[in-house]
């Protein structure tokens, strides 16, 4: 593992932005497009900064999960099944993500965005009150099934997980958005914790970055989820906008060669 010493302006780079990213994924998930790329520009070497962000990540997570949570808006029957897919999903999407050219996972990501946009744009009518209409049972297969595909592609190209089991949540199972976003942080929060041992046990953890790193994550998430709890289904779509447009240019900039995280 790269030996790396944190200078002052390690911190000056990394604590506002993560707190950026803590914010904006919690509100509509996508936070990793703005942290990951935070350590890497701060000259952590990617190992350690994809596991110090696991490690800040998982807690902020847990800060939002907790602040859905006490405000009553996790629907828990949908919650606990996508975070178990979450789990099996992500498993199987990082073995499928070895045999895979970077190229390949980015092209998939670039035509699933406009999508996703897409997708966001006709469920207008989405708002925050619930329109479940299938029995409970139903209700747990189908979130099963939408944290095993959201966790096979968390796995196999991640970015943006959150925003699109946001979305999956209310289509599909006709939660309101709100609900939608606190099911969201949930199923992340499984895989989260999964990713982190594995880094925890590859001593793949920065803990003098990541531990500054953790308190600007839990506070951007306890903004953000108040933000999006007091806002409503309105403030949750316009940040899902800025994520999808942000992965999108993203992802345009990588294949382009101009960046390459």
């Amino acid at each position: 593992m790269p030996a790396f010493r944190p200078t002052v302006w390690t911190f000056l780079i990394v604590c506002p932005l993560v707190f950026l990213a803590g914010f904006v994924d919690s509100v509509a998930g996508g936070g990793g497009v703005i942290s990951l790329p935070a350590y890497l520009i701060a000259g952590i070497p990617v190992k350690l900064a994809m596991g110090t962000n696991k490690l800040a990540n998982g807690c902020g997570t847990a800060t939002s999960v907790f602040k859905y949570a006490r405000s009553g808006k996790i629907a828990w029957d949908c919650a606990l099944p996508a975070a178990l897919g979450c789990l099996l999903g992500a498993a199987g999407g990082s073995s499928l993500a070895v045999m895979l050219p970077d190229r390949v996972l980015q092209i998939i990501l670039l035509a699933a965005l406009p999508i996703a946009a897409i997708i966001l744009v006709l469920v207008r009518h989405k708002t925050d009150e619930d329109t479940k209409h299938l029995s409970r049972t139903k209700t747990i297969l189908c979130s099963l099934l939408i944290g095993l595909v959201l966790g096979v592609y968390d796995g196999l190209i991640g970015p943006g997980t959150g925003t699109f089991l946001t979305i999956a949540f209310s289509i599909v199972l006709g939660i309101g958005l709100l609900k939608s976003s606190g099911c969201a942080r949930t199923a992340n929060l499984a895989s989260n914790i999964a990713s982190l041992i594995v880094y925890l046990i590859n001593g793949s953890v920065l803990f003098s970055v990541g531990i500054p790193a953790i308190c600007c994550s839990m506070l951007g998430n306890y903004l953000g989820a108040r933000y999006a709890i007091r806002g409503g289904s309105k403030k949750i779509r316009l940040v899902m906008f800025f994520v999808l447009g942000l992965l999108f240019l993203k992802t345009i900039l990588q294949l382009t060669g101009v960046i390459d995280f």
